[in-house]
């Protein structure tokens, strides 16, 4: 189990549950199917899948949990032609238009009639504490699910104090400043992609793919005021990713000096390679994420 983006929150107090305890908070919300007219449903899984039944999954003193939601698929360019031919057919029995409100009642009931025969497809969102560091991960690339699993885990667990990592300096500054500079710390390597964004409201962007970031065309961007909002890095050899104004990791990639690590362990069932893969991922990310703030002028804990 690789993650591939990091939601990177901290934990302003201390987690004391054991792996046991916390699995047992977790059951409140244990994943179930949607109702016959439920558009979506969420609650937690093994991170396993179906081979374990633990809703926490611990390894070297992490815990692995993940959730899931199933979501009720209902097409809405269909949806709004079934609405149109009801509104037509509402408005030429009784002889008037249908007032805004009716409309809606008329859609709600059609999509309430609709939910029971809809497609259903399935997520899952996968997330570690990590309760030495003070930390909480979630592998999700916006922002929003990364918030809504940590939502979840409140009602289950009551209360869990946790805050989107902030540092002293600001991403933008720092990272505009290795390439106006062309000079990055000596554990970081910058690749060929970035995205550069006018400081104005409404600014202009430039997305750069596969191109080389100290060309000269780059620094001219740089020094009409464009500033860098995401940044593809390499750090020490080990990890490669992007990075955006938020220190949201995005595209996240293991590199061979890690998986090779992986390979190295010999396991016998699927089980026993999440545990290994889960160990090492982890592990990893509690050496790079107190470097990560470091690159960016230490926390601020204000």
């Amino acid at each position: 189990m690789w993650f591939k983006n990091l939601g990177i929150f901290r934990l302003t107090e201390t987690f004391t549950l054991s792996a046991e305890e916390f699995g047992q908070k977790l059951e409140s919300m244990s994943f179930r199917h949607c109702g016959p007219h439920e558009e979506f449903a969420f609650g937690w899984t093994s991170p396993l899948g179906k081979t374990s039944q633990q809703l926490v999954h611990s390894a070297n003193g992490f815990f692995m949990v993940c959730g899931k939601k199933e979501e009720k698929v209902l097409p809405a360019a269909v949806v709004n032609e079934m609405v149109q031919e009801k509104i037509l057919e509402a408005e030429d029995r009784q002889g008037h238009k249908l007032s805004k409100k009716e409309r809606t009642a008329l859609k709600d009931e059609l999509i309430f009639e609709l939910l029971p025969r809809a497609f259903t497809f399935s997520s899952k969102t996968y997330a570690y504490i990590d309760p030495k560091g003070s930390w909480l991960i979630v592998d999700a690339a916006s922002a929003k699910k990364a918030e809504d699993l940590l939502s979840s885990l409140r009602k289950c667990l009551g209360s869990l104090p946790a805050v989107p990592l902030n540092t002293i300096e600001k991403p933008i500054t720092t990272m505009t400043g290795w390439l106006i500079n062309n000079q990055a710390p000596e554990d970081i390597f910058i690749e060929d992609e970035c995205e550069l964004r006018s400081p104005e409201e409404e600014g202009g962007i430039i997305r750069c793919k596969r191109h080389d970031l100290a060309l000269p065309e780059i620094k001219n961007h740089l020094d009409t005021g464009k500033e860098v909002i995401k940044l593809a890095v390499n750090w020490a050899d080990r990890i490669a990713f992007i990075v955006d104004e938020n220190l949201s990791i995005k595209r996240l990639r293991f590199l061979d000096l890690i998986q090779d690590q992986a390979a190295e362990v010999e396991t016998s069932d699927e089980a026993e390679q999440f545990d290994v893969d889960f160990s090492i991922m982890s592990l990893e990310l509690s050496n790079f994420l107190p470097r990560l703030i470091e690159l960016f002028g230490g926390e601020n804990k204000a």
